[in-house]
């Protein structure tokens, strides 16, 4: 038995400690966010925060996130629904094109704020390393630096 919190609950997962954290979330908590892509923790779309950092679910092991925090793109709004400050600049600035990697981005950006709070393009292109095959960069960018601005108007 493996107990994590997920998105803010409290779960016992009976599963191998070596089952990848991404077929955890998928197969056994029905939480559809992270994507499988590429496999080997290269693309981003299967990244959750595992105690605020971003990770890629795919490459980690369910027995590595014992007792951990784990938050999926799902987890990202808040309790009453409201969507995070990410979230929204998403919308405004119109980034996902068919969605499928968006979840990862979404995260991706999220731990980045939290560490730097009014990134440069410089800081986002090295922290935001996720595999867009839409091309939407620029919108991407764009969202990230209207999340920052969102946030310091508090």
């Amino acid at each position: 038995m493996i107990t994590l919190t997920v998105n803010g609950s409290v779960i016992d997962l009976a599963a191998p400690d070596d089952k990848p954290l991404l077929w955890a979330l998928r197969e056994d908590l029905g939480i559809l966010g992270a994507k499988y892509g590429c496999g080997v923790a290269q693309c981003g779309a299967c990244r959750v925060l595992v105690d605020g950092r971003s990770s890629p679910s795919c490459a980690i092991s369910l027995g590595e996130v014992a007792g951990a925090s784990v938050i999926t793109a799902e987890g990202l709004a808040g309790a009453d629904g409201a969507l995070s400050v990410v979230q929204r600049a998403w919308i405004d600035e119109q980034v996902p094109q068919c969605g499928f990697c968006q979840p990862g981005f979404l995260v991706a950006a999220t731990a980045l704020l939290a560490r730097v709070p009014s990134p440069t393009d410089a800081d986002i292109d090295e922290a935001i390393t996720n595999i867009c095959r839409c091309g939407t960069y620029p919108r991407i960018r764009r969202a990230i630096h209207r999340a920052s601005a969102m946030l310091a108007e508090g």
